[in-house]
């Protein structure tokens, strides 16, 4: 099962060989054409980190303390010695 990940991981080389040839045969130099095409899968790099971030939700989870017996009386302190 392929997931957004996934897809993300297939697309960044293909934008940046795809891109990048496309931007050569159209009739820029390598060197201008490599940048923008690295730009283009930084920013689907970014997109699936920041925008689409891969944490999942949390549910928050309240614990229960455990109290003693309800009759039991508190601990005498040393202050109420007489």
């Amino acid at each position: 099962m392929t997931g957004y990940y996934d897809y993300i991981l297939g697309l960044i080389p293909l934008a940046l060989l795809g891109i990048t040839g496309t931007l050569v045969v159209a009739g820029l130099q390598l060197t201008t054409a490599v940048p923008m095409a690295a730009g283009v899968s930084a920013l689907l790099t970014g997109h699936a980190l920041f925008v689409n971030g891969p944490s999942s939700p949390t549910q928050l989870s309240r614990q229960v303390e455990q109290s003693g017996p309800a009759d039991a009386s508190p601990a005498p302190s040393v202050l109420d010695a007489d």
